[in-house]
């Protein structure tokens, strides 16, 4: 490895940043993390922070997770790559798929088609929705509905049904035949409306509204996040998704749980759609699935959803679709290690308990910092502080304020994450309350320095 000195000159001279203005990374170079221990990550300078973000939502059992390591290891030795397109397996991922059914049993999802990682998740589970109704001779249910604020990656596909115009406005065209309601966003909404369960039903009108407006017999699918995650961690009302549900079933209409984020535990319940009591079509899932040390995904199909496939007689059934990596057996052999080691630790209590100490604790902190909008959580390891520069108006701040509270935070031992006005916090599901209490007392510091 290069010396530290080369590495900082050369941070972002020869690499554009994701989500990230070329020239700002050149102006002001990326935290250069050069390794990872537990709930921590070290940087070049040797100087160590608490991983509030989890990597990218994804480092749920942190760096420290020998099982999965030396699964990784022992599997380059037998098989490093091998394809699973049609005529060729692998022993690792017939493996992962028998133990990836038994999770997800209780979902009743059944069947698994594996990617490389969240992006290709959705990408899958949009192709395969559309492909599902044309088998039955749906032809023209080609749309899709999805939330506003939503996040659903960077493929054409995910960008067309994101919810956020910075993943779209620059790329525009998108895929056409893709719509969108208001979310369930009780700080922000275009009701007006603030109490949970009432703007849960006028989402849910919204939805029902916007598929009669198109015609129930053109909308392939409806695709949400249990709890909003990039978009600033919104949670919505416990009846927003059962209701969806609902609307989906009465007009034929396939239900998509992006759960790249929220599957294997991080809401404090096993997956997002169990925390809300319901069973999607296609749950798509990645991130956690071999906790970030292999890029990895796979859509997760019900039941009923697969015997249309598998029933099928006519040959409309073929897949047309998959990745040079789909079901690689280095992937598929750090998720069977992950996913063991995920459930033996059961990390969703801890999750439960630390995430309701981190957003009791930042509703503390709401208390004493003006420049804290609003506060959402409460559901496992997700919580996000909105920031504004006025309260009563609830006008956002300058781009430079969350940036600036960022780099605050880190001089006080904890990396925490900026998305617009909001600072996210996802920390490993390991954390300890100890930590949790660090990361809350380095914000603070954060704050009354940026006040300041």
């Amino acid at each position: 490895m290069k010396d530290s000195n080369f590495l900082k000159e050369n941070n972002a001279r020869h690499m554009f940043h994701p989500m990230a203005h070329p020239a700002d990374s050149l102006a002001n170079p990326p935290k250069i993390i050069t390794g990872g221990a537990g709930v921590r990550v070290r940087d070049v300078d040797g100087e160590e922070t608490i991983d509030a973000v989890g990597g990218l939502w994804n480092v749920n059992l942190g760096y420290s997770c020998d099982p999965v390591k030396e699964a990784i290891a022992r599997q380059l030795d037998a098989l490093p790559y091998y394809s699973t397109f049609r005529g060729t397996s692998n022993d690792a991922v017939i493996s992962l798929s028998f133990d990836l059914a038994e999770f997800f049993a209780e979902d009743d999802l059944t069947r698994a088609f594996f990617t490389s990682g969240g992006s290709d998740s959705i990408e899958t589970a949009l192709r395969l929705a559309r492909q599902y109704h044309k088998i039955r001779g749906d032809h023209g249910r080609v749309k899709f509905i999805s939330l506003k604020k939503g996040y659903h990656g960077t493929h054409m596909g995910g960008a067309s049904i994101n919810g956020n115009a910075n993943f779209r406005s620059a790329y525009e065209p998108l895929l056409a035949g893709c719509y969108h309601i208001p979310a369930p966003y009780t700080y922000r909404n275009p009701f007006n409306e603030t109490d949970p369960a009432k703007l849960a039903q006028l989402c849910a009108a919204a939805l029902e509204d916007e598929i009669v407006f198109q015609g129930p017999g053109t909308v392939a699918a409806f695709i949400m996040e249990p709890i909003l995650g990039a978009g600033g961690v919104i949670p919505p009302h416990k009846s927003f998704m059962p209701m969806v549900r609902d609307i989906c079933d009465r007009h034929g209409i396939l239900l998509v749980a992006d759960e790249v984020i929220t599957a294997f535990g991080r809401t404090g319940a096993w997956t997002g759609s169990r925390l809300w009591g319901i069973k999607p079509d296609l749950m798509c899932t990645a991130k956690a699935i071999t906790n970030g040390y292999f890029p990895f995904g796979a859509v997760m199909m019900a039941r009923d959803f697969a015997e249309v496939f598998e029933d099928d007689e006519t040959g409309a059934a073929t897949i047309g679709h998959g990745y040079t990596y789909s079901g690689h057996p280095v992937g598929a052999a750090a998720a069977i290690a992950c996913l063991a080691e995920t459930i033996r630790l059961d990390v969703p209590t801890n999750a439960a308990a630390r995430g309701a100490q981190l957003h009791e604790g930042a509703r503390v902190l709401m208390d004493k910092h003006e420049i804290i909008g609003d506060v959402r959580g409460g559901h496992g390891l997700m919580t996000a502080i909105e920031l504004v520069s006025d309260r009563a108006t609830k006008t956002p701040v300058d781009k430079a304020t969350p940036v600036k509270l960022q780099e605050a935070v880190y001089r006080n031992g904890v990396l925490v994450r900026v998305s617009g006005p909001n600072i996210i916090l996802s920390p490993p599901l390991i954390i300890s309350q100890s930590e949790v209490e660090q990361v809350l007392a380095a914000l603070d510091a954060g704050l009354a320095a940026v006040r300041n």
